[in-house]
């Protein structure tokens, strides 16, 4: 994903910041990636669940504890009106671990360098950062007639 503060797209953590344009339909694919960061750990084996891994922002994000760190985005406030709402909404993300094909997506554009994301929010991207951050169709381009 684009981080603003590097000019970048983060080779690591495809989706852990996003530009402001995100478009409406897309909110979903941000809160599926930070559920693919904060269960990686769970994945690896390395902790059971996302709130005992050290450096998560589940801690902050769905068990409340303070994190100067930490600021959340604008969809996580979009999740309760009180702090107690948030918390529940977010936790009750991580009920269920990811669908396989949300898992493949991610890594497909982690690995390839793309951008996750709509068209609209792809060619922003695009213009920010002056290059293609999306798979162009396979085979030789059409030639004009």
């Amino acid at each position: 994903m684009f981080n603003i503060s590097t000019g970048r797209i983060n080779e690591r953590e495809p989706c852990r910041r996003s530009v402001p344009f995100l478009p409406d339909s897309r909110r979903y694919d941000l809160l599926t990636c930070q559920r693919y960061i904060e269960l990686n750990p769970v994945r690896a084996g390395i902790v059971r669940h996302p709130g005992e891994f050290r450096w998560s922002d589940y801690r902050h994000n769905g068990q409340g504890e303070a994190s100067e760190l930490i600021t959340p985005h604008l969809l996580y406030g979009e999740l309760g009106r009180t702090k107690e709402e948030k918390l529940s909404a977010y936790r009750e993300l991580f009920r269920y671990q990811l669908e396989e094909d949300d898992i493949d997506q991610i890594r497909k554009a982690t690995n390839e360098n793309f951008a996750l994301g709509g068209k609209r929010f792809q060619n922003g991207i695009s213009i920010m950062l002056g290059r293609r951050v999306f798979r162009r169709k396979a085979g030789r381009p059409k030639k004009d007639v």
